[in-house]
């Protein structure tokens, strides 16, 4: 175990003017904290904080982030406090060290629940100071390299939980080499065979190529050389993680890799990047398509390289990185490569530069004051996997600006990336300038123009198309935003009527002092339920009048409807009135108090029996809970099922708009002559009466005859029997009839 001078000596070697007091003042209180606990090697738990701070000084960062390395499992694991550590370090070690602490005694029904929580608090910490994220990964990493001590069960979760949440993170702010080793780790738990068989014929294949690597080293250097550029080239081979990750996503054989080996070339200056691209470009012919100048358009991550692959001295395919020595620094150790996490220039209130903070980490925060809006715990989680996707492609708006999303993303993913506001109202792309569908995958330096409308309410549907975190979850709060608008205008009007019949006043604020005795948080949610047929109107108004008694008719409705149609509707209070006869304008509402439908593309939630209703039927709403009004033609059999539940009843009425026209369903039944040619008869016939077939289906058939069921749309009860007419007319049918349920 590393004593005490060890961790001093570490650090003062790059950076010589170290606090002493507070490294060793870190050191004596956790080893004091952590006393005889124990690791599951056996080790003494001390040791664990002890080699987290051990791997920050490889990045060489600053001994206050060495100081909470050592103190982070303190709170958490043993009977320190924060107002301790506030007290002994200061309150902004205080904070640090809360910030990795995680959440005790949470009252979560799942694991996932419960990670994900851990995880939004870590990721909240770290958009307020980033070195608790360099504290976690460090602490990630020695907890995965001592993983095999740990029981089978807890190896996989850590490892997975690695591999899909920790080793991103690491690679989104440009760690690499922590990024690596975090994947190696986990794809040894997770994939112990293929790990294996991975790393026995990479093994197998860096002895057969180790002369042709250096012969290619050779020639660069030579190359180099000849034009007088100051340059250090290395050959470099492909992790096993990430040669098996390519064979699975390209399905790949060994032979058929032609990347597993590369060469990195790293010069002084930016100028010799490209004076070495130019060097090598004039020397061996380069692979088409595979170039890219991440100097010019860096990385989100910060990361800053010029990738090429030419044909070497070989007739081989190579692959070659071309960047700087600071570029190499920061590729392998990303924001911790950055001197405004080392030093105290120039700091704010969090420990950061608020003039220098670098791309990755205003993404990162970014990303989380977008994924923090309310999310559920699950949705949550899954946002940020989605977000830590590694592969980019970088895309312009018309005005040059460069949006970078993950590989398969759709205009949609690049309007809620520029604002989310863009993103509710698109209903349209220019992709280079020609329109195309909002699911179509974008590429490497398109040009995106959203075409958008105020009109536009985003579908729920959408959300199977994105692919990044932000889209998904604005997608989705949109839509319940709208669900949730619908179903309370719903309720507003079931509500309005509902008191007016009773003759008692109805106002929003009355039903803000009833909320607690109808167990709701807010008015908008009483009329949600209201409309979603979860809370009946009756319950609403006892709430508002305690003492009012419901006098209406409460008898079963009669089964006989068209014999006791004025008994239902004093039951039911339903009125109903042919179209025209409703208000051209609708600013005002009539008097019998029935609900206007127009249609589903209205702004109620309606959806109608399977037997259809038409304007022209007189109809009736029944609240069907969580679904909205099914709307039912009156002398439909399937009502019944209603007749001892008078509350589901809902006074409605056609309301349509003439400039707006909509086709409604309606079903019929057609026995044709069984004959080649009857069925193309009675398409025509439906056609030519500007009607539109969605289903049919055939219910019986016999040698002279077919009967079928067709659901039909049409305008109104008139457009209905003027077809049902044209039917019966035609030779190849012989009846033609309406079906009502």
């Amino acid at each position: 175990m590393m004593r005490q001078y060890e961790l001093v000596e570490r650090v003062q070697r790059y950076k010589p003017d170290v606090n002493e007091a507070l490294l060793n003042k870190a050191y004596v209180y956790a080893m004091q904290k952590h006393g005889h606990q124990k690791r599951a090697s056996g080790d003494p738990y001390f040791s664990h904080p002890l080699e987290v701070a051990a791997i920050l000084t490889d990045m060489r960062l600053d001994e206050a982030t060495i100081a909470v390395a050592l103190l982070h499992d303190t709170i958490e694991d043993t009977s320190a406090t924060r107002a301790e550590i506030d007290e002994l370090f200061g309150p902004e070690m205080g904070k640090l060290v809360e910030g990795l602490t995680k959440l005790k005694k949470l009252d979560l029904v799942s694991r996932k629940a419960e990670q994900a929580e851990n995880l939004r608090k870590l990721l909240l910490a770290i958009s307020e100071d980033v070195r608790v994220l360099l504290v976690k990964l460090a602490d990630r990493l020695h907890n995965m390299r001592t993983l095999g001590h740990m029981r089978e069960d807890k190896r996989l979760r850590i490892a997975e939980e690695t591999m899909e949440i920790y080793a991103p993170l690491a690679g989104r702010m440009g760690m690499q080499g922590m990024r690596e080793e975090l994947e190696e780790l986990a794809f040894r738990y997770i994939n112990p065979e293929a790990h294996r068989m991975v790393t026995q014929r990479l093994a197998e294949i860096s002895e057969r190529a180790r002369d042709v690597l250096s012969d290619i080293e050779k020639a660069l250097s030579e190359l180099f050389e000849k034009y007088d550029i100051r340059a250090e080239v290395t050959s470099r081979q492909k992790k096993p993680w990430s040669v098996f990750r390519k064979m699975e996503t390209k399905a790949l054989s060994f032979e058929q890799l032609s990347d597993i080996f590369g060469f990195r070339v790293v010069v002084d200056r930016i100028e010799d990047c490209y004076l070495a691209l130019g060097a090598i470009h004039t020397t061996w012919s380069m692979v088409p398509g595979r170039f890219k100048d991440y100097i010019s358009t860096p990385k989100q991550n910060g990361y800053q390289s010029i990738h090429t692959t030419i044909v070497g001295p070989s007739r081989q395919r190579v692959e070659l990185q071309i960047r700087t020595r600071e570029m190499n620094e920061v590729a392998e150790y990303g924001v911790a490569a950055h001197s405004i996490y080392k030093d105290g220039a120039s700091k704010n209130g969090a420990g950061k530069d608020v003039s220098s903070e670098t791309s990755a980490y205003a993404w990162l925060r970014r990303t989380i004051e977008q994924l923090a809006e309310g999310d559920n715990p699950e949705d949550f989680l899954e946002n940020t996997k989605l977000e830590l996707f590694q592969d980019q492609v970088f895309c312009f708006t018309p005005k040059g600006m460069v949006i970078a999303l993950p590989r398969g993303a759709t205009p949609i993913d690049f309007a809620y990336a520029v604002h989310t506001d863009v993103g509710d109202s698109c209903v349209g792309a220019k992709v280079n300038g020609r329109i195309m569908p909002l699911m179509t995958e974008l590429k490497n330096g398109d040009e995106v123009e959203i075409i958008r409308s105020k009109a536009q309410v985003p579908p729920a549907a959408w959300e199977s198309i994105v692919v990044t975190g932000k889209a998904r979850s604005a997608i989705r709060r949109a839509t319940k935003n709208a669900i949730r608008k619908q179903y309370s205008g719903l309720g507003m009007r079931i509500l309005e009527r509902a008191f007016e019949r009773t003759g008692k006043p109805f106002s929003r604020d009355s039903l803000k002092l009833v909320l607690p005795r109808l167990a709701r948080k807010d008015v908008e949610d009483v009329l949600s339920a209201v409309g979603r047929g979860e809370l009946s109107s009756a319950d609403v108004i006892k709430a508002v009048f305690p003492d009012y008694k419901d006098e209406r008719v409460t008898a079963p409705v009669p089964k006989q409807r068209e014999e006791g149609w004025s008994r239902i509707r004093n039951a039911a209070g339903m009125l109903f009135q042919l179209p025209g006869r409703s208000s051209r304008k609708g600013k005002s509402q009539p008097k019998d108090g029935a609900l206007p439908i127009r249609g589903v593309r209205g702004d109620l939630p309606v959806t109608f029996a399977p037997e259809g209703a038409v304007p022209g039927d007189r109809i009736v709403g029944i609240v069907q809970p969580g679904s909205g009004i099914t709307i039912y033609p009156i002398q439909s059999p399937s009502l019944t099922a209603f007749d001892d539940q008078p509350e589901r009843w809902i006074d409605v009425r056609w309301d349509i708009d003439e400039n707006n026209r909509e086709r409604f369903p309606a079903r019929i039944s057609v026995t044709a002559i069984n004959a080649p040619g009857s069925l193309a008869d009675i398409a025509q016939v439906v056609a030519s009466n500007d009607a539109n077939i969605h289903t049919l289906s055939m219910v019986r058939t016999a040698p002279d005859f077919t009967e079928m069921l067709i659901d039909i749309e049409v305008w109104d009860v008139k457009h209905l029997n003027r077809l049902l007419s044209q039917l019966k007319e035609n030779p190849s049918v012989s009846t033609a009839r309406r079906v009502n349920g």
